[in-house]
């Protein structure tokens, strides 16, 4: 089942506009010969040129979860601290 779609157009160098998507699709828990199995995550990402896709556990992907959570604070932080130092320099 797809749960969400993230679309991104952006301008190559030469002006042109480009699209890519990511994916975000999940398969349900199920059981066989009396053994439960994880549902399963799929990332799937296509531009122009094609289309790929990552199959994750639930732990998989809750540590990708994880590391983009950290990444972006650090990210958005950084961002502030140059703010401020735009903000004080004037």
């Amino acid at each position: 089942m797809i749960e969400d779609e993230l679309v991104h157009w952006y301008k190559d160098d030469d002006g042109v506009s480009h699209k890519s998507a990511l994916k975000l699709e999940t398969a349900e828990p199920t059981s066989a010969n009396g053994y439960p199995r994880d549902g399963t995550i799929t990332l799937r990402i296509a531009n122009t040129v094609g289309t790929v896709g990552f199959r994750l556990s639930p732990d998989e992907a809750l540590r990708v979860s994880s590391l983009l959570g950290q990444l972006s604070k650090e990210l958005i932080n950084k961002k502030r601290a140059l703010w401020q130092q735009e903000d004080g320099d004037k």
